[in-house]
């Protein structure tokens, strides 16, 4: 398949391009997308020459029109940019009688509902709606139009169009920023949702929707398209949430991550505009004669990683826990490992003690069973000991679950 995409270097057209680079080179071996191979990419963007755009729509197979005006200097420029490019485009296709399919990229604001009621910007991507409906009407083209929600993801440009994008980039960076309103709600979609939805556009899979005021309402009779995924946040519920993600540094939280959730996909997003000087950060290490002990990672529903360290020839650990339990991972040097029963057996006698004796290149885990003491020895005489721990919930000072005794 021959794909030409307009407004390439924009945020959304680079993450769709290197999306079906990864198909055409091989790097994305899900099957439902050979089907697209072999696969050639057009790319156009504004520096592009118009001998380039007319060879393109001469044989291109699927046409995915990114390309827009955001934000010009004179609101004019939104009409000629938005409809006046659509209609080089169409007509270039037109002229070599090219009827490949089209997809737009509108925006919500063409409903000019509610507060996009007489925005030139609306009223631009709406002139441009109308124009490939037209032209898919003459010429018996597919037409695929997407009214785009506001949009988020790597990539974005701060301070431009994106609220997102610019909160992210301030609070990563410790940036001045201001929220003018933090009870407004945005309906947010996804970056790799929306190329998601594009790929199936190439397959032939669109979503069609009709729309209510400003509300998408998916049917299958539908005059336009959408991409699932979207979701809704306050500015504030947005801020808070970034706020919590820089902080996780120091608290070493990790947020919620289930699988389509708003936290997992804002997370993400956030990490991606760090600047590189940021992308390393140090951990707090609690030391002493006996080696370190480091918490790595902790979670509200899923427990605490941390590391420990052991000198030669260190026991650490003689407790037991009443209902804590946790994994030990050996990644390097040996390690004499002890469980014990609490308590005494029928007969008055204490419980035997289980040993296991693990290396780092063993990747053998042990676990710690609620009610039962253990202990862990470095069995080196010269090499330190380092071991991963987890635990299933994070330490509480205040309710600590552990209890002195030896092994």
């Amino acid at each position: 398949m021959r794909v030409l995409i307009t407004g390439s270097k924009g945020f959304v057209g680079r993450n769709l391009c290197e999306a079906l680079k990864n198909i055409r080179d091989g790097k994305d071996r899900r099957k439902k997308y050979q089907s697209l191979l072999p696969l050639t990419i057009y790319e156009y963007d504004r520096d592009g020459t118009q001998e380039e755009l007319s060879f393109y729509c001469s044989t291109a197979d699927f046409v995915i029109n990114l390309a827009g005006i955001n934000r010009p200097k004179d609101a004019k420029e939104f009409m000629e940019g938005n409809r006046g490019f659509g209609e080089v485009l169409l007509g270039l296709l037109e002229h070599h009688k090219n009827t490949c399919p089209v997809m737009l990229s509108s925006s919500v604001q063409a409903t000019l509902q509610g507060r996009y009621a007489g925005s030139p910007y609306g009223e631009s991507k709406l002139a441009g709606e109308e124009l490939l409906f037209d032209y898919a009407a003459r010429t018996g083209a597919e037409a695929y139009v997407y009214r785009f929600p506001n949009l988020y993801g790597k990539w974005c440009r701060p301070n431009y169009n994106s609220a997102v994008a610019t909160f992210c980039d301030a609070i990563a960076n410790n940036r001045e920023f201001k929220v003018s309103d933090p009870s407004v709600e945005l309906e947010l979609l996804y970056i790799d949702d929306l190329v998601a939805a594009m790929l199936d556009a190439l397959l032939g899979e669109t979503r069609r929707c009709c729309y209510e005021g400003l509300e998408c309402v998916p049917d299958a009779a539908g005059r336009y398209c959408y991409a699932p995924g979207a979701q809704k946040a306050t500015l504030g519920e947005i801020v808070a949430m970034l706020e919590g993600f820089r902080d996780a540094r120091e608290t070493l939280v990790v947020p919620d991550l289930l699988e389509d959730g708003f936290s997992k996909k804002l997370y993400s997003t956030f990490l991606s505009y760090y600047e590189s000087e940021r992308f390393a950060y140090e951990l707090r290490s609690n030391a002493d004669a006996r080696g370190s002990f480091t918490e790595f990672l902790r979670t509200p529903e899923r427990g605490q990683v941390s590391v420990n360290v052991s000198k030669p020839g260190i026991t650490k650990g003689n407790h037991w826990h009443m209902s804590k339990w946790e994994k030990f991972l050996v990644v390097s040097g040996a390690a004499s490992i002890k469980l014990r029963r609490v308590g005494l057996d029928s007969d008055g006698n204490p419980y035997p003690v289980a040993e296991f004796v693990v290396r780092g290149e063993d990747m053998r885990v042990v676990e710690m069973i609620p009610g039962y003491t253990h202990s862990i020895t470095n069995l080196s005489k010269a090499d330190d000991l380092v071991t991963v721990m987890w635990a299933n919930e994070p330490f509480d000072p205040e309710n600590p679950d552990t209890y002195y005794e030896e092994v």
